[in-house]
């Protein structure tokens, strides 16, 4: 069984287990957003995933 890579690159497993994602809609186009919005969208959100989906998509995780 294969990890999805595009799926993994997306994602950050931290030592405790949880799931971390960055925010979506934040690679381009922050110039007319505020400074605190701009750098709300570079922290990482913790992200859940249903157990099929993570056994899915990343069975080594």
């Amino acid at each position: 069984m294969k990890t999805n890579k595009s799926y993994s690159k997306r994602l950050k497993l931290t030592k405790t287990g949880k799931i971390l994602a960055k925010a979506p809609g934040f690679n381009h186009f922050n110039a007319k957003q505020s400074r605190t919005k701009q750098l709300a969208g570079r922290k990482p959100r913790s992200f859940t995933l249903i157990a099929k989906n993570k056994s899915k998509m990343m069975p080594f995780a």
